[in-house]
Parts: structure tokens; C-alpha cells; sequence
């Protein structure tokens, strides 16, 4: 289908986005990569009059490592993810996840602040983003602030952004020890069944802290630091994954639909977050 008339908008910079969906209102929205928000117009599911493109603004497509912080603009793409040895060396988790997000094509268009700000469940980077412990900067006509991912999602496309902001940068802490995304899907460039990101620094042997997150098991990413304390103190023998699995278990949600019933989905969470704790502790 084709989309109904909308007015297109390509800011030089933050300030003139801002400004422009300050004045434009509701009836405008911010695009990124375009790869949820385009579909959604051709299928006439998001109707606006006004649209603000972020491809212009060089800000927004800016990364840094320094003094132990991770920091990506909003524009950033998942191919830049995957290419860039610098943020291999700084937080390789990310290079793993980005490569099992769609196919190439997507990836050379899809960007970090689009997979993160709308909101959808099916998404990889939010719930990586709340096993990082990532904060994600906001920019609206107020100022800038922060809002930290574990905080930032409320239910399914509603999250703590205003409309009339802009989420423009994603920070984290570079990563210590071992990490692995672990991903079942139907097929190749489908979104995600269930997904698990970990992440564990180990000292002889032991765990000595442990960080998991999973993807599309409830309507918004799952932190669940109740699985990572199972693991805590632990040599990742069966007993310990068992109660991780079982301490996630209680804390997701899953909802019945095309990818399979409830029953399934956390038989595949359990599998998928055993996988990722065994990957992750090999690695640490």
C-alpha cells in the first residue's frame, strides 16, 4: 500500500528536531532507520501529516569509547555495530546481537534508537540494553535527561520518551569477562521466539556478578536479577542455570500468538537463557 500525504522534514541538527516537533504536535513523527515506522504508514497504522527525518544530523551518528564508557548516537546502525573493532573491543555482546537482528540490508539502515525507542517487544537491543544497565539520553524543548533502560519500557510501544522528545544518545559501562546472546526464531531475520543476553565476570572458577536480560518473553525486555543471583557465587553447575531458569521463569510473562502457545515460549526462554549462562561462563 502506499502511505496518505504527509509533509517531509530533514533537520540540520538536535535543536531544529526538537524544534519542529515542538511546533508540529502529535501529528508529527521522528524517523530513524524507518524499518517499523514506514511498514506501519503503507499499512495506513500510523496516519501523520508530518515527517521528521534524522538522516541529516551528524550528531546523532557519533561513537565513543572513553574511560570505560560506551557511548552511541541515536543514528548509529547496526552495521556500524557489527564494523566497528573499537566497539568489539570495548563491549563485544554488542557485535553478537546486532548480527542476528534481520538481514544485511536491514541492518545497514536499522539503528540503535529506533530498536530501542518504540517500544516493541520483539526488539533485540532493549533488552541488551537493560543487560548493559544502559542509559538513554533524551532531548526535548526542556533540556536533555536521562532515563536508565531498565526504567525507560512500561508496556508494549509505550515507554517513558515524551512525544515531543527525541531519544538521541544510548551510554553504557564498556564489559568485563564473558557475555553471549543466544536467539531461537522461526527463521532467518524473524524476530525473536525468546532471546537471552548475559553477561558474567568470574574469578577462580566462580561467578563474581552476572547480568540477564531476555527478549519477547513478556511485553516489555525482562531484567531479571533474581536469575542473575542464582548464578552469583556459583560455578554455573546444573543446579545454579536450573534455578536461573527457574527465577526467570517467574519473572516473565509470555502471551500466546503465531510464534507458538504460552507453554512453548518458556520452554524456549529456559532452553535459550541455559544456552547463553553456559556460553557466557565458557567465555568469562
Amino acid at each position: 500500500m502506499i502511505p496518505s500525504a504527509f509533509e517531509y522534514h530533514r533537520p540540520a541538527d538536535v535543536a531544529g528536531a526538537v524544534k519542529l516537533l515542538a511546533e508540529l504536535g502529535e501529528d508529527a513523527r521522528v524517523l530513524a532507520g524507518g524499518h517499523s515506522l514506514i511498514p506501519m504508514m503503507k499499512l495506513r497504522m500510523a496516519d501523520l501529516e508530518h515527517l521528521v527525518d534524522l538522516q541529516a544530523v551528524p550528531e546523532l551518528k557519533q561513537v565513543s569509547v572513553a574511560d570505560g564508557t560506551v557511548t552511541l548516537g541515536a543514528m548509529v546502525t547496526q552495521h556500524d555495530l557489527i564494523a566497528s573493532e573499537e566497539l568489539f573491543a570495548a563491549a563485544p555482546i554488542l557485535r553478537e546481537t546486532a548480527l542476528q537482528i534481520a538481514d544485511p540490508q536491514v541492518r545497514y539502515m536499522g539503528t540503535i534508537g529506533g530498536n530501542v525507542a518504540n517500544g516493541d517487544p520483539g526488539n533485540d537491543m532493549p533488552g541488551l540494553m537493560q543487560c548493559l544497565g544502559a542509559v538513554y539520553v533524551l532531548e526535548g524543548p526542556e533540556g536533555r535527561r536521562e532515563v536508565a533502560a531498565r526504567d525507560f519500557y512500561e508496556a508494549a510501544y509505550m515507554t517513558d520518551r515524551a512525544d515531543d522528545e527525541i531519544l538521541v544518545q544510548v551510554r553504557f559501562s564498556a564489559t568485563k569477562g564473558g557475555y553471549a546472546y543466544e536467539k531461537q526464531k522461526r527463521k532467518i531475520g524473524d524476530y525473536a521466539t525468546a532471546a537471552a543476553a548475559v553477561l558474567i565476570e568470574a574469578e577462580g572458577g566462580t561467578v563474581k556478578s552476572a547480568s540477564i536480560a531476555m527478549t519477547n518473553v513478556s511485553d516489555t525486555p525482562v531484567w531479571s536479577e533474581a536469575a542473575a543471583q542464582a548464578i552469583t557465587g556459583t560455578s554455573c553447575d546444573d543446579a545454579a542455570v536450573s534455578a536461573a531458569v527457574e527465577a526467570m521463569l517467574a519473572d516473565i510473562d509470555p502471551q500466546e500468538d503465531n510464534r507458538g502457545p504460552i507453554a512453548f515460549k518458556r520452554h524456549v526462554a529456559g532452553v535459550i537463557l541455559s544456552r547463553a549462562i553456559a556460553r557466557a561462563f565458557q567465555r568469562a
